[in-house]
């Protein structure tokens, strides 16, 4: 192994693979931004995950941040497109990797919902957890897949859920989209919820390369109350509005663009994740909401 540790960072022009790429660069190692377009660190180098085996370029250590993500029809174009991203483009990266240490950064949404984990009283979702079927989109079934592949590799696999932070592309921008007139309604009552911090996954996602192979869950320190958590973000976005609540049946009905069935059903469903797992191996959450709003608030006018 070279005296600098050399670091494959795949999708790290996106949002989560560029936190890991910085991250890396600030520790001292060399970052390789895999990926169709140039990282924020590092050396580029291009690659298709659809179509294509990438060059790591010597890497030490591969962190799979990749990924086709989004809420898309059954059988449409683009769910086929996440199909080839997440499955197809997972195993052409593990022929490539060649026996290096690769962390595969996965989601919570590979968890199947039917198991009962989200009635009231169900205690925090371990990572034994059903994930063969039942996933509610082509997002879920891909990554499930796809994971399934890296953890028959001898992968470190992560779970983390509802990714939050500076830059953040889908999450606060959609919730804010749904105010209306001074208004924004929830789907059904509150409900506690898991959130990660993305500097939480990329300090994690760096740590992980020395963890046994296996799948950890990885959020902030304790979950949320939803409720409590849009009146802090409409308060530091500065948007001043009142939170409704629709019953869910309703909601259903009334999706749009922005609350897409599986959005909605992050929103409606409590979905607690146990983190001890990675805690054994001395990951610890150092981030939270509340840094991520207090950094915005100093933003905002």
């Amino acid at each position: 192994m070279s005296a600098v540790l050399r670091i494959a960072v795949t999708g790290a022009s996106g949002f989560c693979g560029g936190y890991v790429a910085r991250a890396a660069a600030a520790r001292g190692a060399e970052v390789l931004c895999v990926g169709r377009r140039p990282g924020p660190v590092g050396r580029h180098l291009p690659w298709d995950a659809a179509r294509a085996e990438p060059d790591l370029g010597a890497a030490d250590l591969v962190v799979h941040c990749a990924a086709a993500v989004g809420d898309h029809p059954p059988g449409s174009p683009a769910e086929a497109e996440q199909y080839a991203v997440n499955v197809g483009g997972t195993a052409r990266l593990l022929a490539a990797a060649g026996g290096r240490p690769v962390v595969w950064v996965s989601s919570a949404s590979v968890y199947d919902p039917r198991p009962g984990a989200a009635r009231p009283g169900a205690p925090p979702i371990r990572e034994d957890h059903p994930t063969a079927a039942g996933q509610l989109n082509g997002y879920g079934r891909s990554k499930a897949l796809g994971e399934r592949l890296a953890l028959d590799a001898g992968a470190v696999v992560l779970r983390p859920r509802a990714v939050y932070g500076a830059g953040d592309p889908h999450l606060v921008p959609r919730l804010l989209a749904r105010v209306r007139g001074g208004v924004l309604l929830l789907p059904g009552r509150d409900v506690a919820l898991s959130l990660t911090a993305v500097e939480n996954l990329a300090e994690a996602c760096l740590a992980a390369a020395g963890w046994p192979p296996g799948a950890y869950n990885v959020t902030d320190a304790r979950p949320y109350r939803r409720d409590e958590v849009v009146r802090r973000v409409l308060r530091a976005y500065g948007v001043r509005a009142r939170i409704a609540h629709v019953p869910l049946a309703l909601a259903r009905l009334a999706r749009s663009a922005e609350l897409t069935p599986y959005a909605l059903d992050q929103l409606a469903r409590s979905v607690v994740l146990d983190i001890d797992r990675a805690r054994a191996q001395g990951w610890v959450p150092r981030h939270g909401l509340a840094d991520h709003l207090a950094a915005v608030g100093a933003r905002t006018p």
